[in-house]
């Protein structure tokens, strides 16, 4: 269900509360893993009833810009969104099924990683994408 605490989280981030905007930050919360923006579509339809796909995708974009929502593209795959931020971990995907996993961040604070001679550009981020077979795929083969 929509809630105040959805709203309010729209608001602290300077965003105006629509219904579309609080059914698809929902979404992404409810849903498991990493989904795809037809899943959240789905979810969000089922909270509210009638949402467009363009008003999901703009939705989506709205609060990825704003910092509420995170949009990893591993190579391949439609983009998939999550609302653990501001935390710069990492993601494992399994090459069979797709799945795609939170990795905690591998050497202590944001960026993890360092860029070796950076000319003076400031990184603030790493992403790293850890690719494989998962548990279940394993035991399926």
């Amino acid at each position: 269900m929509l809630d105040e605490a959805t709203a309010e989280q729209l608001r602290a981030h300077g965003l105006r509360v629509t219904a579309p905007r609080m059914a698809v930050l929902r979404a992404v919360a409810d849903l498991p893993g990493h989904p795809e923006a037809e899943s959240i579509g789905e979810r969000a339809r089922a909270l509210i009833g009638t949402i467009s796909t363009q008003s999901v995708y703009d939705s989506l974009h709205t609060l990825t810009r704003v910092g509420l929502v995170r949009r990893i593209e591993p190579a391949g795959s439609p983009a998939r969104y999550e609302t653990r931020v501001g935390d710069n971990h990492h993601h494992k995907v399994c090459r069979i099924c797709g799945t795609v996993e939170d990795v905690d961040c591998a050497s202590g604070k944001a960026p993890c990683l360092s860029a070796g001679d950076s000319d003076g550009f400031v990184v603030d981020e790493a992403e790293v994408t850890f690719w494989g077979v998962c548990v279940s795929c394993q035991g399926a083969s």
